[in-house]
C-alpha cells in the first residue's frame, strides 16, 4: 500500500492490472470485450441485463410499477450481470452497451431488437413507450426531465466520489472524503429545499424523476447506503427523509430492490427474475 500523502503522479500514467483495489476487476482503461459470451434471452418482450446497484434498481422499479398497472407489454426477464466477475466485458453485453456498464435493456417487441443503455435513457424510453410516469403537460414534463438529468449528473459525486472514498476505498483519505461529503450534503440540501411542501419531485405526480433519484439519495437519506447516515447527518433533511420513506414503502419498490440482488438475506433477494412467481415467498412480498 502506498503512502497517499506522499504520492507524486508520474509523468505518464500506466495501468496496474493487479493493484488489488476494490474495483480492480470491474474497471480498465480501454473499451470493448475481453471474452466471447452470448447473453441469454428469455420469453418476455423486454430483456434486462443488470445488477441491483442504484442504477439497476431504477429500472426494476419502473418495470414493476408498469406491471402493477397492468401493462402486459412491460413483462420482462431480468438477467444477472456480475460486474465483479467481468460479465459486463462479455461480447454479448458489449454489443448492447459499448460502455460496459449496467443496466442495459433490449426491447424485442418489434421486428428488430432495440438496445437501450444508460439508466436515464432506459427510464425515459420506457416512460415514453407506455406513456406513463412522465407528465403529458409540457411544463411538468420539462421539470421532470430536468430532475432526471440532475440525478444523472449529480450521482457520480455521491457514488464514485463519496461512496467510493468513504465506504469502499482501501485507504481512508481525509481530503476526498471531505470534498465529496460536502458536495453530497449540498445535493441533499438541494433536494430538501425543493421537496418542501411537495409529495414528489414534480409536485403531486410520481414520475421517473422520483424513480431515478430514490435509489441513490433516498437510500442515503434512510441511512442504508454506504452506512453513512450518521456521518452525513441525514436526519436534518426532513423533507428528503419523508419523501424517501414514502417511496420506499411502495410494494413495487420493495419488489424491485430484490431483483438481481446478490447480497444480503436470501429472503430479500432474487438473483434473476423471469416471472412474477420468482418473487413468491420472499419477505413480505405480494405478487
Amino acid at each position: 500500500m502506498t503512502d497517499s500523502s506522499n504520492y507524486i503522479p508520474p509523468k505518464v500514467w500506466e495501468y496496474e492490472a493487479n493493484n488489488m483495489s476494490t474495483f480492480s476487476k470491474t474497471n480498465r482503461p480501454i473499451a470493448g470485450s475481453t471474452h466471447e459470451k452470448m447473453l441469454p434471452v428469455g420469453k418476455h418482450p423486454l430483456q434486462l441485463y443488470s445488477l441491483a446497484t442504484p442504477n439497476g434498481v431504477k429500472v426494476t422499479i419502473l418495470l414493476e410499477e408498469l406491471i402493477e398497472l397492468g401493462e402486459e407489454g412491460a413483462e420482462y426477464d431480468a438477467h444477472l450481470i456480475r460486474i465483479s466477475e467481468g460479465d459486463q466485458f462479455g461480447s454479448g453485453f458489449v454489443d448492447i452497451n459499448p460502455n460496459s456498464k449496467i443496466p442495459a435493456l433490449v426491447d424485442r417487441s418489434g421486428d428488430v431488437p432495440l438496445r437501450v443503455f444508460e439508466s436515464g435513457a432506459i427510464l425515459l424510453y420506457l416512460a415514453e413507450k407506455f406513456n406513463l410516469f412522465i407528465p403529458n403537460n409540457h411544463s411538468s414534463r420539462t421539470e421532470c426531465l430536468s430532475w432526471l438529468f440532475w440525478q444523472m449528473g449529480s450521482a457520480p459525486y455521491l457514488g464514485g466520489g463519496f461512496g467510493h472514498f468513504y465506504h469502499y476505498a482501501n485507504e481512508k483519505i481525509k481530503y476526498p472524503i471531505d470534498r465529496f461529503a460536502m458536495e453530497v450534503k449540498r445535493q441533499l440540501d438541494v433536494l430538501n429545499k425543493h421537496l418542501d411542501g411537495k409529495e414528489y419531485m414534480v409536485a403531486e405526480e410520481y414520475t421517473i424523476a422520483d424513480i431515478a433519484i430514490w435509489p441513490w439519495y433516498g437510500l442515503v437519506a434512510l441511512g442504508t447506503q454506504y452506512d453513512a447516515g450518521e456521518f452525513l447527518q441525514v436526519d436534518k433533511y426532513k423533507n428528503v427523509v419523508k419523501w424517501a420513506k414514502n417511496i420506499g414503502s411502495r410494494p413495487t419498490v420493495e419488489r424491485a430492490r430484490m431483483i438481481n440482488r446478490i447480497t444480503g438475506d436470501e429472503m430479500e433477494r432474487v438473483e434473476e427474475r423471469h416471472d412474477k412467481s420468482d418473487l413468491e415467498g420472499k419477505s413480505g412480498i405480494k405478487v
